[in-house]
């Protein structure tokens, strides 16, 4: 299947730059596969669209300031995977010139940080030593650190934009950028779908660096999908299946919470408690085995993201959705407008 199928053009004014205010007061575009319906909405107004019974499941992860700048910002190390004892997969810039493989000291970065690199892989990223691990790291990243908001996002890191850019539900740290669909609810709307008999779920998946990012192979099966690490625990796990069996219908909040749902379904359809790292790839041709519907946002061209939206409702008719979607001017991306696909 070629990458080209998956383009669509998008005028830079529609690509949303702050969070709206109040969050649900977003836009909701409402696609029904069956018949091929549209339906203009506001966020705010999910529960019309809901039955009761029906189960929403949220992926928990919370964003954390995983960009580190040293040498007055002409460098930078980009946190991608702890791996315990102050260690971490990194991205970098000006790391190799700064000290060699075989150094043993530590070298300064900024603010009583210091870091050792301690070998380049093979996938071109560094593992890198800190001088502080845990706790002491983590006080140092929330007070020194910035949120790595996406590129196209202008706007910069700050108190309010770290705010902006979590869900209100947040919980399990480890994200290096929000799952997005997120960001729509708030503690009122939450509040009117229990009161309809919405069931809510949570699950972990930790976001990581390339889940934006375009796919770049000509041929999409091509593709790798990068590792992020999923957490789903057994009492969920139990609960899940037996909303599954009673025939509930079963939507993700957000193409994470999707891929952490299929990535751990069984060949039976039923979940399994696990943590573990996952690197599902969802395109046209996949056959869920768990996942009913999806609320997501609108998505970058030529991602994996919009080819997992194209799976679950067609390639074509998807397109043809974008193409309403830019008529319409909704705004795109992060902090854009949502999409529930019925």
């Amino acid at each position: 299947m070629k990458i080209k199928l998956f383009d669509y053009n998008l005028p830079k004014e529609l690509i949303a730059q702050r969070q709206i205010k109040p969050r649900d007061y977003s836009r909701l575009l409402v696609v029904e596969r069956k018949g091929g319906v549209l339906k203009h909405d506001h966020f705010f107004n999910l529960e019309k669209y809901l039955e009761p019974g029906d189960v929403l499941v949220f992926n928990n992860s919370k964003v954390f300031p995983a960009r580190i700048r040293f040498d007055e910002g002409r460098g930078e190390i980009f946190l991608l995977k702890e791996l315990g004892g102050g260690r971490w997969e990194v991205l970098g810039k000006k790391l190799e010139t700064r000290n060699q493989i075989s150094e043993i000291r530590y070298q300064k970065l900024e603010n009583g940080l210091e870091h050792k690199i301690m070998k380049r892989l093979e996938n071109g990223n560094w593992v890198v030593r800190f001088n502080l691990k845990g706790k002491k790291f983590y006080d140092w990243l929330e007070k020194y650190g910035e949120t790595p908001l996406p590129p196209y996002i202008k706007t910069k890191d700050s108190a309010q934009m770290r705010k902006d850019y979590q869900t209100i539900y947040a919980k399990e740290r480890g994200s290096v950028a929000a799952p997005t669909a997120g960001l729509h609810f708030t503690k009122k709307l939450l509040t009117t779908l229990k009161k309809k008999g919405i069931k809510m779920e949570f699950v972990t998946l930790h976001v990581g660096q390339g889940t934006f990012q375009p796919v770049k192979t000509e041929r999409i099966e091509e593709h790798k999908l990068h590792e992020e690490y999923a957490v789903l625990d057994k009492a969920t796990a139990e609960r899940l299946n037996k909303y599954k069996k009673e025939g509930r219908r079963i939507i993700a909040v957000g193409t994470t919470s999707c891929r952490t749902l299929e990535a751990l379904a069984e060949k039976n359809r039923r979940l399994k408690a696990a943590s573990k790292w996952v690197n599902i790839f969802i395109y046209p041709g996949y056959k869920f085995k768990f996942v009913d519907g999806l609320i997501t946002n609108f998505h970058l061209p030529k991602s994996s993201l919009l080819m997992l939206v194209s799976a679950l409702a067609g390639r074509k008719f998807m397109m043809e959705v974008y193409k309403k979607a830019v008529e319409k001017k909704y705004r795109f991306y992060s902090f854009g407008d949502g999409m529930l696909i019925k």
